[in-house]
């Protein structure tokens, strides 16, 4: 069995095709530093740009495996799909290679909401693209914790066979996730591992406060506290903030109810959440209800809540918002995982761990209990690359993790795709 394996990354299928006894052909890198890493582990050089290889140089194959590009289709990315010149149209190069070559399988992998963009119309035209050259297709989502891997990642599998995809079935889950523990891939106190900054310390510290004020007979909120809404009472229920007069915004509040009693527009928008400075976009439903409960949330527990709120004013906006993922659990930031990401500070049992993205620094998880971040190594056995020798040099590592396909679920559906 020979396979190509394109967008490689890491090379999380070469590694999958591997184990089930598959042989790598080629494969193709666009990232110069990524190429090398795949080199020294692989011994196979990658190709670059996909857009600038000719088909008819690719060699013969009975597999293509292709993890493309995510980030045009992601809720974090800027969801241009198709429209994204760059990276959304690499797609349709990959359906020339399926129709010169004609390999009997092909695997692709993308985010989970690869299937819903544009209301499910980029599935439609790429499913519809391969069964015009003769593949039938499927999709399902999976995440590796449904897997004994503790890491909940959705993501989208495309699989296609020539001829039909008869009797083919998609890996039976062996957990619900709930039995995992983080643990499994961690190390104790591990010398390369990043300590939390001061300033991520005073912010956790700060959150762990709120949490000890909040009154122990009532619930957490479930939905995502947006400390800025605290005081605030710009209005929110129409198209945008600057359709609004400014006479009327002089007599609001915005940001930790900040006063907007400034002469000029720009400089009241400044003291506005940044969420609420779009020129032209309305409110989207989910904001506007976000915005509702966090002010009522404010009204009910305003006494303690204004002595706190100065506190948390110090850090940066993504800082002053929490996502308590932990209902019924001892209110103790220190016991979780955290994620530091643009939504906000997410705190979650140590069962699994978040989904790794395209990290920066910042965004690796966070062990708590010992208070330092995610190693390389504990992220790539999240991945089930725990054989993987060589990895980028610094932030390059996370980042290729964040957008590596997972081993353990790439190989069982190569394995069931191949039974077929």
């Amino acid at each position: 069995m020979k396979f190509v394996d394109l967008f490689a990354g890491l090379g999380g299928f070469h590694l999958a095709a591997k184990e089930l006894g598959a042989k790598c052909v080629f494969a193709c890198e666009i990232d110069e530093q990524l190429r090398t890493t795949y080199e020294s582990n692989f011994g196979i050089a990658p190709a670059g740009d996909i857009r600038e290889v000719d088909p008819k140089k690719i060699p013969k194959h009975d597999l293509l495996c292709a993890g493309f590009p995510c980030q045009p289709f992601s809720k974090a990315g800027g969801q241009k799909g198709l429209n994204d010149s760059i990276r959304g149209t690499v797609f349709f190069n990959v359906i020339e290679i399926l129709r010169y070559r004609r390999p009997k399988f092909v695997v692709l992998e993308n985010v989970a909401h690869f299937v819903r963009h544009d209301e499910g119309n980029t599935y439609n035209k790429l499913k519809a693209s391969l069964e015009a050259i003769g593949y039938d297709v499927r999709h399902a989502q999976l995440s590796p914790h449904r897997f004994d891997v503790p890491q909940i990642r959705e993501r989208m599998y495309m699989v296609g066979q020539l001829g039909g995809l008869n009797g083919f079935q998609w890996p039976i889950p062996q957990t619900n996730g709930e039995d995992l523990s983080i643990e499994a891939v961690l190390e104790k106190n591990p010398k390369e591992a990043l300590p939390l900054s001061k300033q991520v310390i005073e912010c956790l510290e700060t959150w762990q406060e709120f949490l000890e004020a909040f009154p122990e007979d009532e619930q957490l909120p479930s939905f995502p506290i947006w400390s800025m809404e605290f005081g605030s009472t710009y209005p929110y229920k129409q198209d945008s903030l600057y359709k609004v007069p400014v006479k009327i915004l002089h007599s609001k509040r915005g940001a930790c109810g900040e006063k907007l009693n400034y002469r000029l527009r720009r400089d009241i928008m400044q003291h506005v959440p940044r969420y609420a400075r779009a020129e032209d976009n309305a409110f989207p439903d989910w904001k506007q209800e976000f915005i509702r409960k966090n002010r009522e949330l404010y009204r009910k527990q305003k006494e303690w809540m204004d002595q706190w709120l100065d506190k948390i004013r110090r850090f940066p906006p993504s800082l002053q918002k929490l996502e308590w993922n932990c209902k019924g659990e001892e209110r103790n930031i220190w016991n979780y995982v955290i994620q530091f990401r643009a939504s906000g500070v997410r705190i979650k049992r140590p069962t699994t761990a978040p989904s790794l993205v395209a990290m920066t620094t910042t965004q690796v998880p966070i062990i708590a209990w010992e208070r330092r971040y995610m190693t390389v190594r504990e992220c790539a056995r999240l991945q089930s690359m725990d054989e993987l020798k060589h990895f980028p040099s610094g932030t390059a590592a996370m980042a290729a993790l964040g957008n590596a396909v997972n081993v353990k679920v790439a190989r069982l559906v190569l394995e069931s795709l191949l039974r077929v």
